[in-house]
């Protein structure tokens, strides 16, 4: 079986990027890489009210943050079998988002930490009832709260696709959010958790080979 790693972090804070980075410091390990980015937007009907629902469709579904928080968990679910594959034929399945997103936006949306009973009910909906697999590790791209908003900023005004969503302009949604992914990484909440500075140089080689070799 591969190793399922997730980077997590906020929106702007260069996600994508390192993905791409550490795919190929993975592959240059001579490992074999399958990825994936939640929410699967353009594939999943959950993913498509997502976005939907944070443009300002579906009435006032966005203000539920159990609603919200439910699709985000029914894309993953959806996309279960697919993960479970994926980890049986390549030794690193690496993931754009995953259940520690969920559990920190929707816990900075109720100002909650992250020992709150919205975490809770995440694990509990995502791991014991959904069934998804449980990361091997965690990469939080550690950003300032502002920079990351200049870079969803920059990223709207440049990609006609990525105009920024409810989330992403809420300056103060944002900050929380930090905060609560500081807490998660710092509880180990579902597994080992590296942090990352993400207005540096990523390490993508040293991180690859903690992925591949861990301890």
């Amino acid at each position: 079986m591969g190793r399922l790693v997730v980077i997590e972090g906020l929106d702007g804070a260069g996600k994508r990027t390192l993905a791409e980075g550490l795919t190929k410091a993975l592959h240059e390990q001579g490992a074999s890489v399958a990825t994936l980015a939640f929410p699967r937007y353009g594939r999943s009907v959950h993913a498509d009210l997502i976005r939907e629902a944070l443009h300002h469709g579906h009435g006032d579904l966005v203000d539920s943050v159990y609603g919200m928080a439910l699709l985000y968990a029914l894309d993953r679910r959806a996309a279960a079998d697919d993960i479970a594959a994926d980890l049986k034929w390549h030794d690193v399945v690496l993931l754009d988002r995953y259940v520690a997103s969920n559990a920190a936006y929707g816990a900075a949306r109720l100002r909650q930490d992250a020992d709150g009973e919205f975490v809770k009910w995440v694990r509990e909906v995502e791991i014991a009832r959904f069934g998804l697999p449980v990361p091997d590790a965690q990469i939080l791209l550690r950003v300032a709260p502002e920079i990351a908003a200049e870079r969803a900023e920059h990223r709207a005004r440049s990609e006609a696709d990525r105009a920024k969503d409810a989330f992403e302009s809420d300056d103060d949604l944002q900050s929380r959010c930090a905060a609560v992914y500081d807490q998660l990484a710092a509880a180990s909440w579902l597994s080992a958790w590296h942090v990352v500075d993400g207005t540096g140089r990523f390490g993508a080689t040293e991180l690859a080979r903690l992925i591949v070799h861990p301890g």
